[in-house]
Order: C-alpha cells, then sequence, then structure tokens
C-alpha cells in the first residue's frame, strides 16, 4: 500500500488542497467581477448563461446544484435573469413541475460578447505556465472533481443515506 501524501505529524492546512483552491476561487472571482461588471452582470450571471450555453444545465436544479446555491438564491438569480431578458423559462412537456430554461438571442449575444474577455482573463492568468502545465492542471482538477463528486465515500454514510 502507497503511503499517503498528507501526514498528521506535518500537516498544514495553508498547504493543504482545500485551502489553497479556496483561495485561487476567490482571487478569480474578485478578478472575474471586474470583466462582467461592465456589462451589469455578476460572474455567477455569466457561469449560468454559460451553462445553458454550453448544456451542462438545463432546469433549476440543475443550476443549483451546480452553483451549490440553495434554491432560494438560484430562483432570485434567475428572476434576475429572466427580467433582463437573457433567460427564459418553458414548461417541461415531460414534467409540467420542471422548468426548462433557455437563453434569449440577448442571452446568447451576451455570453458570446463576454467570452473573449474571460479568454483574455484565463490566458493572462496562466500566461507563466507552459501549454502541458495548463493542460496537467485541467487533468488534475477533473479528476480531482471526478472523486469528489463520484466516491461514495466522501457521500453520507450509511446512517444518515435515505433518512431526513
Amino acid at each position: 500500500m502507497k503511503k499517503p501524501y498528507f501526514q498528521l505529524e506535518d500537516f498544514a492546512a495553508c498547504s493543504s488542497p482545500g485551502y489553497l483552491l479556496r483561495r485561487v476561487h476567490n482571487a478569480m472571482l474578485r478578478r472575474a467581477e471586474e470583466i462582467v461588471s461592465l456589462e451589469e452582470l455578476t460572474f455567477t450571471q455569466w457561469i449560468v448563461l454559460m451553462q445553458l450555453r454550453e448544456g451542462i444545465a438545463s432546469t433549476g436544479a440543475e443550476i443549483c446544484r451546480n452553483l451549490n446555491h440553495d434554491s432560494g438564491a438560484t430562483t432570485r438569480l434567475l428572476d434576475t435573469l429572466e427580467t433582463r431578458g437573457l433567460i427564459e423559462r418553458h414548461r417541461s412537456q415531460e414534467d409540467r413541475r420542471v422548468s426548462k430554461l433557455t437563453l434569449t438571442a440577448k442571452g446568447r449575444a451576451m455570453a458570446k460578447m463576454l467570452t473573449p474577455r474571460v479568454v483574455d482573463f484565463w490566458n493572462e492568468i496562466t500566461r507563466d505556465f507552459s501549454h502541458t502545465e495548463i493542460s496537467t492542471m485541467l487533468g488534475l482538477l477533473e479528476r480531482l472533481l471526478a472523486r469528489l463528486e463520484g466516491d461514495e465515500q466522501f457521500g453520507a454514510s450509511d446512517k444518515t443515506k435515505g433518512s431526513k
């Protein structure tokens, strides 16, 4: 059995993946907000537009899960985008309780207009990295995400599954 990387004797929270990922996320969010705020949009709103554009999500519940928001915050977020004419809600033909979300022409145009700014942002942030390093970083993040989202070990314990 291979020896685990993290050891109790020398563990330091400030060099743990969780701490570093949180710091990266917070720093990225501050910078990204500046990019989209010129269009009176939040970065979270832009993420929703991109999730709809790329087919990552098509319902409020999927957006809620992807953003790790509560349902009330997600509803307010979607209400704002709908009021601005960037998305539309349509009742699902299969399940009338579900609203399908689609981008309007204005929403598609907004996503298209902001994408070059976001691409420039990421290119600027990663300019000191080689293409190989960027590919490796993205691959490692995807593997970490798959492990955290797909491994039962990290889910609810058997005692709490199904009980509410």
